[in-house]
């Protein structure tokens, strides 16, 4: 069972004020950094705190990842409007990488926005996974 994805990032403060605003992420353990300084963060979903976290780390370097490259976190939304939301207040704010699209099953209806480390980060509705999945 996958429990946690850990990533070093250049700026903690920013990645937690990002994944907090854009992806609904709680911090739900903090600790200092025995190695590089700074702090270690665990977020996660309210309630999901036992089942998966993300990890952030001190220490990585910015990201430069390419408009066409597919490498991206991916995050379920209950609405083509929470999409079209997300896509707005990124293009607002200057992260929008991928505009909103309509893909054939599984992928959906998606956007993608760049967090402060330089990962893609997506936003989706309509796929086999989360809000808006389809149910058997």
């Amino acid at each position: 069972m996958l429990t946690h994805l850990a990533l070093h990032v250049p700026d903690v403060e920013a990645c937690v004020a990002f994944y907090t605003r854009y992806c609904g992420l709680v911090v739900t353990h903090e600790r200092p950094s025995s190695s590089s300084g700074g702090r270690i963060v665990w977020m996660a979903r309210p309630g999901d705190e036992g089942r998966f976290v993300f990890v952030l780390l001190p220490g990585g370097v910015r990201r430069e990842p390419e408009k066409r490259a597919l490498s991206h976190l991916g995050f379920a939304l209950g609405s083509v409007e929470e999409v079209d939301a997300v896509a707005a207040r990124g293009a607002a704010e200057g992260c929008l990488l991928w505009p909103p699209k309509r893909e054939p099953y599984p992928v959906g209806y998606y956007c993608g926005l760049l967090d402060p480390a330089g990962n893609c980060v997506e936003f989706s509705y309509g796929q086999p996974l989360g809000p808006g999945a389809p149910r058997p």
